[in-house]
């Protein structure tokens, strides 16, 4: 026999508030109504976004990219400092920044948001965050989810994700097969941190026991605005060089988990071999603050953070000058990083670890040879 309840349990009594969900969308209607693109059928509140495609139809031959991915745990730091609008641009950066690495331009974009409790303000701050920087990257954010998951996550807790499609002629697809001997590898910098390892940077926080409201003056602000500074968006500054007749693009690399070498080593084909000289840049304070803090070892640290360098690229040596002015106009900082030679005629630093590909993907081979200059 079943205990029967004292009074009916609601879909409100199991801790899901329909009502505030409507809310929030409420809210965030007007910030999704500017993240669009002409090509945008139907508005908010479909059960699917719809995207008309007689462009890529005329194409010769059409080849789709997508890519998805989350912020990680960067959005403990978002949620200990109850500031949500800024976390959407990691989003965007994070999956967006991943289709131009292959040459296509992002065209749509959908976000998924799960959380303890709807709070209508807190998730219309996420989603004003992620269709500002859809905006700002040319993408059209065309739909979405949000989900209370009371019991599964705390009511202050959240996580966001999101999923993103883009398109490329077959002719113009970038990576390893275009990549020559002689090619300079040229950096793109970071705006900070970006959104991947933050597992480490939490940790060595806690364990230094400094708190998110310090102030540090090597970076001029606090601590925890510092760790929140949003992940720059690459696309469309990309876009601009990929595109610019003056100017020949062999590979792109986003520099995200597995650091710099590893990154740049998924995109060289086997047999090629890339030196990377850590004397053309000096990281940003926070990559030394980091690595001080915990005694990080140089090898963790440039396994795990950019370390500055958000975006490689591969690029014949007459094109180089042309695609830093086309990136500096933007407002991104580039320079030569190092070159690409056979790795038959290369001269290898036996004393110096050699990255052979990543993530499953049999590339080429990356060492990082010198010292970063002092600041």
């Amino acid at each position: 026999m079943t205990n029967e309840p004292a009074t009916p349990i609601t879909y409100a009594a199991a801790g899901v508030d329909v009502e505030a969900g409507d809310k929030a969308v409420e809210l965030m209607k007007e910030s999704v109504r500017r993240a669009t693109r002409p090509e945008v059928v139907g508005g908010l509140g479909g059960f699917a976004g719809m995207f008309d495609a007689s462009a890529i139809a005329r194409m010769t031959r059409p080849i789709l990219a997508t890519s998805t991915d989350g912020v990680g745990t960067k959005v403990a730091i978002a949620q200990a400092l109850d500031k949500h609008d800024t976390i959407g641009f990691d989003l965007v950066g994070m999956v967006v920044d991943d289709i131009v690495v292959c040459g296509a331009e992002p065209l749509f974009m959908t976000d998924y948001i799960a959380t303890g409790k709807v709070v209508p303000e807190r998730i219309a701050a996420i989603v004003g965050g992620i269709a500002r920087a859809c905006e700002e990257a040319g993408v059209a954010l065309v739909g979405g989810e949000t989900a209370e998951h009371p019991g599964l996550l705390e009511p202050d807790e959240y996580d966001v994700a999101g999923a993103a499609t883009g398109v490329v002629e077959y002719a113009a697809v970038l990576g390893p097969q275009r990549v020559r001997d002689g090619d300079v590898v040229v950096a793109f910098a970071s705006s900070g941190l970006h959104s991947n390892g933050f597992s480490l940077v939490r940790r060595v926080i806690e364990s230094a026991g400094w708190s998110l409201d310090r102030h540090v003056d090597d970076f001029g602000r606090t601590l925890g605005e510092e760790l929140l500074e949003p992940t720059r968006l690459y696309t469309l500054p990309l876009l601009s060089v990929i595109r610019d007749d003056a100017v020949e693009v062999h590979a792109l690399s986003h520099v995200t988990g597995g650091g710099l070498a590893a990154n740049l080593a998924r995109v060289l084909p086997p047999g090629m071999f890339a030196r990377v000289d850590r004397s053309t840049w000096t990281p940003p304070a926070v990559f030394q603050t980091i690595q001080q803090l915990g005694r990080v070892p140089r090898s963790d640290l440039e396994r795990t953070l950019n370390q500055g360098v958000g975006f490689v690229g591969v690029i014949p040596e007459h094109h180089v000058d042309r695609a830093i002015e086309l990136s500096e106009l933007s407002g991104i900082r580039a320079w030569r990083l190092g070159e690409v030679t056979a790795e038959e005629n290369a001269t290898i630093d036996p004393s110096t670890e050699v990255v052979r590909g990543a993530k499953g993907v049999a590339g080429g081979a990356v060492q990082v040879v010198g010292e970063h200059p002092t600041t």
